[in-house]
């Protein structure tokens, strides 16, 4: 879900749950569960002349989408989330009435589209099975001595629906090289070395990667040797990508990580 630092500008009124106690600006009341933010400053509901609407909780798209075309007012709820530093989609506010309309409607297709999600669902799946399977067969590709079951997990890790990890980047859906070394470089270094032991035991990230760096260059050479050897389907590819090449073609696939979640309440922007 795309979000925000500052509460986004959008098309009609924006409500937003505060994480602080907060009073109305006009009418002092508080702490204000939501709020309107008018000039810079807080008001609630009432005051803001959306008292009357109710909160429809984001998760049900039908229903938030019908709830908005069946009430001639509406607002977005959003709320900062500080981990993310944005501001994200909560819900939103629609009159009683509409809502009321809208559940009608949902209920009067509810089937058609239980078949539908049913269908979209199947489809999704036979889509991330062929891709990982092409994942795999790259990694088998690029590392000819990796062994088959080792490709075939770190490629259904890396390319989980949703997960943002290097598979479902820009990058990794186009199988570029270096987002397929970026998600063996990763795998080797969790599986087979003391990463993650340094990691619990309190030494820093970046540091913990210098240590372990020998480690993971030592396995992508080995995997690699097959190629380098004139043997597989990597035969006469030349020797294996470096351990300084692995790391440059992570930092880049992260840097091109593009999740591709959609918020449950209308997927784009907040």
């Amino acid at each position: 879900m795309t979000g925000h630092k500052t509460p986004p500008h959008h098309a009609g009124p924006l409500v937003i749950q505060p994480l602080r106690r907060r009073q109305c600006a006009e009418c002092r009341r508080g702490p204000l569960p939501l709020l309107v933010l008018e000039e810079g400053a807080p008001r609630c509901l009432d005051c803001a002349d959306l008292g009357h609407l109710v909160f429809l909780p984001r998760g049900d798209t039908a229903l938030t989408r019908r709830s908005r075309e069946e009430s001639g007012l509406s607002a977005v709820v959003v709320r900062f989330n500080r981990r993310q530093g944005r501001y994200e989609r909560q819900g939103v506010l629609v009159e009683e009435a509409g809502l009321a309309r809208a559940e009608e409607r949902c209920l009067a297709d509810a089937e058609a589209r239980r078949r539908r999600r049913t269908r979209d669902a199947r489809r999704r799946a036979e889509e991330d099975l062929r891709f990982t399977e092409a994942f795999a067969r790259e990694i088998r590709r690029l590392l000819p001595g990796c062994p088959a079951d080792r490709a075939e997990a770190i490629a259904a890790h890396a390319s989980v629906r949703g997960s943002g990890r290097v598979g479902r980047s820009a990058a990794g859906r186009a199988l570029s090289e270096r987002a397929v070394i970026s998600a063996v470089v990763a795998a080797v270094r969790h599986v087979d070395t003391s990463y993650d032991q340094l990691l619990m035991s309190g030494v820093a990230r970046h540091e913990a990667r210098r240590r372990i760096a020998g480690a993971v260059d030592a396995r992508l050479r080995e995997w690699a040797t097959e190629a380098e050897a004139g043997v597989g389907p990597g035969a006469g590819a030349g020797p294996g990508p470096s351990l300084e090449a692995a790391a440059e073609a992570e930092a880049g696939a992260e840097a091109e990580a593009e999740v591709d979640t959609r918020d449950d309440a209308g997927a784009g922007a907040v």
